[in-house]
């Protein structure tokens, strides 16, 4: 978005989107001249643009006119309301469109926004602090350029890749609801540390540091999880002893159908009923 003719509007400016505004902000990646935001309430609509510098509305079809691309951050309850609607397809027509709305797929939007590009985009909460992780998919139409354009809006907060449509329920329940999975796990191993006698924050604070680590090192060395595991296996060991007891609880299988379930229940959540 660092070309002067170009404009980018956020539709429905809430944590993850001002998460992203945040992060195009604070890489550089946008001018806050070039961005306008919404928001439901004209007291919010006043802080984002105070504190970010940015147009901030009430009215998403004022926002939209004129704009290059269009990121919807709505809920998935609520982006027919706004996207089915005569006045927003004028707005928005011949605009990039990118919905991060878990469980709206790619043809209920385009035939929602006949005359506009669409990419889906699944981000995570992590993007918050600029280490999240974001998928995208895109509609027929969408060119290179256009593809570009939205991976640089979600690099600004962390990671980026690509993958078809077919796929994004999964990518909702594994990366948009990962994080919370994580969190239960990370407390469990924290729980141990406290039940064995370490102080709650000290407990904590290392759990947290080794997930952050280890997967660190799945990411930057590219060995598979499984041989990382075996370096730090010792015949006779505790580790070996603890992972014992993991597969006495079915952990592989529970988080397997954790993200099993949940993406059952992710293909319903843009449906009315």
């Amino acid at each position: 978005m660092s070309d002067n003719d170009q404009r980018l509007a956020i539709v429905g400016c809430g944590t993850m989107g001002e998460a992203i505004l945040g992060g195009l902000v604070r890489a550089d990646r946008v001018s806050p001249g070039a961005v306008v935001v919404t928001a439901r309430r004209a007291e919010e609509a006043s802080r984002l643009h105070e504190q970010y510098g940015v147009e901030a509305l009430t009215d998403n079809r004022t926002a939209c006119a004129g704009a290059t691309a269009a990121l919807v951050a709505l809920k998935p309850q609520r982006m027919g309301q706004v996207l089915d609607d005569d006045g927003m397809r004028e707005a928005l027509a011949g605009t990039l469109v990118i919905s991060i709305a878990a469980g709206i797929d790619i043809a209920t939007l385009q035939r929602w926004l006949p005359d506009s590009t669409v990419i889906r985009a699944m981000p995570n909460t992590p993007c918050l602090i600029g280490a999240g992780m974001t998928v995208l998919a895109a509609g027929e139409g969408a060119t290179d350029e256009h593809r570009a354009l939205a991976r640089g809006i979600f690099e600004s907060v962390g990671r980026c890749v690509e993958l078809e449509d077919k796929h994004m329920d999964a990518v909702t329940s594994l990366n948009g609801s990962g994080p919370a999975f994580a969190y239960v796990i990370l407390e469990a191993l924290a729980d141990g540390g406290v039940m064995m006698g370490l102080p709650r924050d000290i407990a904590l604070e290392i759990a947290a540091q080794v997930l952050q680590g280890s997967a660190k090192m799945v990411l930057e060395t590219g060995f598979h999880p499984a041989a990382l595991k075996d370096q730090v296996t010792t015949p006779a060991g505790s580790t070996i002893a603890g992972l014992l007891t993991m597969e006495d609880g079915r952990i592989r299988s529970v988080l397997a159908r954790t993200i099993q379930e949940a993406t059952r229940v992710a293909g319903g959540l843009g449906r009315s009923d």
